[in-house]
């Protein structure tokens, strides 16, 4: 039941290209940036994986994270609900360059969509959207008066998590406003693989404090001084 993992290349191993990544974090807040990181060093190395479509609140910003793997030619498409944040130079100019797609989808639906994915429900339907371009081609029903859109779950082969705390079982706690998208994710994603700034043994995390049981959780490696977004990109750094 150890889900533990010697080092960061291990615990990217196997993804592979056109797989479907949900990444954790709103802006940097909780942005696991060493896995990214390490798939990126996967992909310098092997030439893989590419073509992957990334599910995240977000498309990156500067040349870290996300928007380094943009720059790297490893990303065919965005779902995502702020294609442009604080500096998002790499995802537009991959797409003026036709070079990546972009499925745009309010912040709301999008934590819905994850959710239902992870809880087994095919489809749901929310207001938000009606009337617009988001909403065309989806199917449309009214209730008590009022529309509502069609919007279906969203899944992933693999998701990239950062998480404060987890024991040998992967059970998991987040740092607060780190835990954002994470449990949703981890609970839609085919393989979960998580980074943790410390591991303890099983018990030594309260019942209570758990946020993502260990069910939901394939591979945990530690990472003990996290880097953070936004002092990379205040220092400069261009990782791809």
């Amino acid at each position: 039941m150890d889900k533990t993992v010697p080092d960061l290349a291990a615990a990217v191993a196997g993804i592979t290209d056109g797989m479907s990544l949900m990444v954790g974090g709103f802006g940097g807040s909780g942005a696991p940036i060493e896995l990214i990181h390490a798939l990126i060093d996967q992909f310098k190395a092997t030439g893989s994986p590419g073509r992957l479509t990334i599910i995240n609140n977000n498309a990156g910003n500067g040349r870290v994270g996300i928007a380094a793997m943009i720059d790297a030619g490893m990303v065919e498409k965005m779902i995502c609900s702020f294609p442009r944040s604080a500096d998002p130079r790499a995802f537009t100019e991959k797409y003026l360059g036709g070079e990546i797609g972009l499925e745009l989808v309010p912040q709301g639906t999008l934590a819905e969509r994850i959710r239902a994915g992870g809880s087994g429900i095919p489809a749901f339907y929310t207001p938000t959207s009606y009337g617009t371009d988001l909403a065309a081609g989806k199917p449309i029903a009214e209730f008590e008066g009022r529309h509502y859109v069609q919007e279906r779950w969203l899944k992933a082969d693999a998701a990239l998590i950062k998480a404060e705390l987890a024991d040998l079982l992967g059970n998991l706690t987040y740092r607060k406003a780190a835990r954002n998208f994470s449990p949703l994710m981890a609970a839609a994603a085919k393989l979960t693989i998580v980074q943790a700034s410390r591991i303890v043994a099983p018990g030594e995390i309260d019942p209570e404090h758990v946020i993502t049981p260990g069910i939901f959780v394939d591979r945990i490696v530690e990472v003990a001084d996290p880097q953070q977004e936004e002092a990379l990109m205040r220092d400069g750094v261009a990782y791809a």
